[in-house]
């Protein structure tokens, strides 16, 4: 993995763009954000778009959406089994911790779409935020509810304890949003990978809730909401495509770019955290 430095210490490249994206950057600064950025996500999103299927417009697009997801949930990987049924609370700890620079920082770095997108879609998007947010209540905000999972299990509640020791696969997973949300170069990319996001939790969040309930931790309130409330945020995501389709010049091959580009990473992430577990002792 190509390493760089941060002050006097060394971060994986996905690390290292981690603290970039939050950061109020140099001018050299950027230009390393970007670079890296390029390589990490961008160049994938490249790569899917080449080889997108041919779509006539927004109905081909929501058609091949919901075909994906069906073929997910119906062919579900064995490590969403293993999370469900075997992790010892000591390596769902892992899982936990694995996540924390999501989980700790959730929703974040959704916030510069908002400006990019036609009224409307805007609108449906800032549904999902007011709720990601809690509403404004700290005890619902989803990242606050994190918190308190991280504290039941004994873990640090500041991600920046976690940049040496979380898998590149969950960096990957939250700066693909970053890139999204700021510097993807059409915001239908965003719309992609969070639809993908919001409704694909909807079944693979089911593992994570089995795990932790099974195991009664009262932290299982942060998977359990999330199945809860993102039947309505799926809603909002398809709202938020045919409104920028009605507004805007929609382009369904870059908002599929975005949900397959959701679909490689999220997975890859889940993947790697199990595994990662699954070297903790029990």
């Amino acid at each position: 993995m190509t390493t760089v430095l941060d002050g006097d210490r060394r971060l994986g490249a996905q690390a290292r763009l981690f603290t970039l994206n939050r950061s109020i950057p140099t001018p050299d600064e950027l230009r390393e954000l970007i670079t890296l950025e390029d390589e990490q996500i961008a160049q994938r999103a490249a790569r899917i778009e080449a080889t997108a299927p041919a779509m006539a417009g927004r109905t081909d697009l929501m058609r091949l959406i919901k075909e994906r997801l069906a073929l997910e949930e119906a062919e579900p990987p064995a490590c969403e089994r293993v999370m469900a049924e075997e992790l010892t609370r000591n390596q769902f700890r892992e899982v936990v911790a694995q996540f924390a620079v999501d989980g700790l920082t959730e929703s974040e770095s959704f916030l510069p779409i908002v400006w990019r997108l036609p009224r409307k879609s805007k609108m449906a998007i800032f549904r999902v935020l007011v709720d990601e947010f809690g509403c404004g209540n700290l005890d619902q905000a989803h990242f606050n509810i994190y918190r308190e999972l991280a504290g039941e299990l004994g873990l640090s509640q500041d991600e920046r304890d976690y940049l040496h020791t979380t898998n590149p696969e969950t960096f990957d997973y939250v700066n693909m949003f970053f890139w999204a949300a700021a510097r993807a170069p059409r915001p239908e990319y965003f719309l992609g990978c969070l639809c993908y996001l919001e409704t694909s939790i909807l079944y693979a969040f089911k593992c994570f809730a089995d795990g932790a309930r099974r195991l009664g931790l009262e932290g299982a309130r942060y998977y359990t909401e999330h199945l809860h409330i993102d039947h309505f945020h799926a809603r909002e995501l398809q709202n938020a495509i045919r409104e920028f389709d009605n507004e805007a010049d929609l382009q369904p091959t870059k908002v599929w770019t975005g949900f397959m580009l959701a679909s490689e990473i999220l997975g890859a992430a889940t993947e790697a955290a199990v595994a990662s577990a699954k070297q903790v002792a029990p």
